[in-house]
């Protein structure tokens, strides 16, 4: 039985500029999680992070990405100059008795994969930026305490058991609809913005599933992850308990800030997000509207301040239409569930799709959006998944990988112009012919309109 699966040992970030003096080393940590640990432990683990980075710096250009040993995985990540981030996880292990009686561990380092946790590091700190700004713009006393309010919480919702190749895609999961439908969406995003020149972009989504995008894919990886991971959930959860609706007129309301306005002291709730951080946008308020299963986030101009009466506006005009269209889009999306089983076939083929340029995915082995471990598939056989990805450079634009695993698991990798797309069959006593014969099918008919280049 395995122990301890991938658990987190520690965490922390530190400026290799700061505490350079002898008896000042602690200077330079800047968050260290868990805090119970003594300062000479912390001091301890710093420094060996940062020895070992700068040891390998003298043979590559490349800065250390990770330091594996029989007990953990480092993994290290600089997200700006002179700032470092250090996660350290536990490698699960398996206790077993030897032949003399005696009780030890067997570590299986293979469930542990750097490029997942390497993922999961950087997400971490595209999370902080986003909602705090750069490292290096906040000065360091006040920056100590954000990394201490913002990542504290983070950090104990990390779910690294269950974390897999969609941490690695960091994919949005898009909803098809109608022509008549998106434009009605279409339509109602050009008239808010153009009705409210305070509001500077638009994301659209219904449920957990984007219909319309104003931001950079960048952002939206964000926001999708901050929605799915947490507001969403809370929302919903409110919701099924009966909160009561505050304008009768319409099921529309703002969920964040939560309660919506009401007075001046509501401003001081809006969230503040740095948008488009690498051309140096500036900062933006982001107020989330929601009616139904319909959620609209809105990115006001940060230069100007918000009042009760420009937010009261924003509802009036905002909800009745947005609780018509989310009517509509319901009705068809129950239309096309009820012709579709929601029933988890092991037999049928599953796949994964991802676009990195609008970073678009689509997953039939994934039952939801979280990292739940809710999947159709051995999991086992999902990390062959990120393994193809891990290795993606030797296909270099155009390429295919098929692999056959254990249980009669067979796994297909296709690349073509930046998109993936791996397929997942379960068939006994299949051959490399019909396996190919089954992939065709499906790409033929999940993947119509991208070409894959030929081997």
């Amino acid at each position: 039985m395995i122990k301890n699966e991938c658990e987190l040992n520690a965490f922390f970030i530190f400026n290799s500029t700061l505490g350079s003096d002898e008896g000042q080393e602690n200077e330079k940590i800047l968050y260290y999680y868990p805090d119970d640990v003594d300062v000479e432990t912390k001091k301890m683990n710093v420094g060996l992070c940062e020895a070992i980075i700068k040891f390998t710096a003298s043979f590559s250009i490349d800065n250390c990405e990770s330091l594996h040993t029989q007990r953990t995985r480092q993994i290290f990540h600089q997200p700006e100059k002179d700032f470092w981030m250090v996660m350290i996880v536990n490698v699960p292990f398996v206790e077993k008795t030897s032949i003399e009686g005696m009780k030890y561990h067997e570590y299986h380092g293979d469930q542990v994969q750097t490029n997942v946790l390497k993922s999961v590091l950087a997400a971490a700190h595209r999370m902080f930026r986003f909602f705090t700004g750069s490292f290096k713009e906040i000065p360091m006393d006040a920056l100590k305490r954000k990394l201490d309010n913002f990542f504290l919480p983070y950090l104990q919702q990390l779910n690294l058991p269950y974390c897999d190749i969609l941490n690695v895609f960091q994919g949005v999961q898009y909803l098809p609809l109608d022509r008549l439908s998106f434009l009605k969406v279409q339509c109602l995003i050009n008239l808010i913005e153009a009705h409210f020149s305070e509001i500077k972009q638009s994301v659209f989504f219904y449920n957990d599933q984007l219909i319309w995008n104003g931001i950079s894919p960048d952002d939206l990886q964000v926001v999708y992850k901050y929605l799915v991971g947490s507001l969403l959930p809370a929302q919903i959860e409110n919701e099924l308990q009966g909160r009561p609706q505050v304008n009768a007129q319409h099921f529309g309301c703002f969920i964040s800030p939560p309660g919506g306005f009401h007075q001046a002291s509501d401003l001081f709730k809006i969230t503040k997000v740095h948008l488009n951080y690498d051309t140096n946008v500036g900062v933006s308020y982001l107020v989330i509207y929601r009616a139904l299963a319909a959620t609209v986030c809105f990115f006001i101009d940060g230069d100007i301040n918000p009042t009760i009466e420009l937010m009261q506006k924003i509802d009036a005009f905002v909800g009745p239409q947005l609780t018509s269209i989310a009517s509509e889009i319901g009705e068809q999306c129950g239309k096309e569930s009820s012709s579709v089983t929601n029933q988890v076939d092991q037999a049928t083929p599953k796949y994964l799709y991802f676009n990195q340029l609008n970073v678009a995915y689509k997953s039939t082995v994934h039952l939801d959006n979280r990292c739940s471990g809710n999947i159709s598939v051995h999991s086992d056989v999902l990390k062959l998944v990120a393994d193809i990805n891990s290795d993606r450079k030797s296909l270099e634009k155009y390429g295919e990988i098929t692999m056959k695993a254990g249980n009669d698991y067979w796994l297909v990798g296709k690349v073509s112009n930046q998109r993936e797309f791996y397929i997942i069959i379960q068939q006994k006593n299949a051959n490399l012919k019909e396996i190919h014969e089954e992939v065709k099918k499906i790409c033929d008919s999940k993947l119509k309109t991208i070409f894959f280049y030929p081997v």
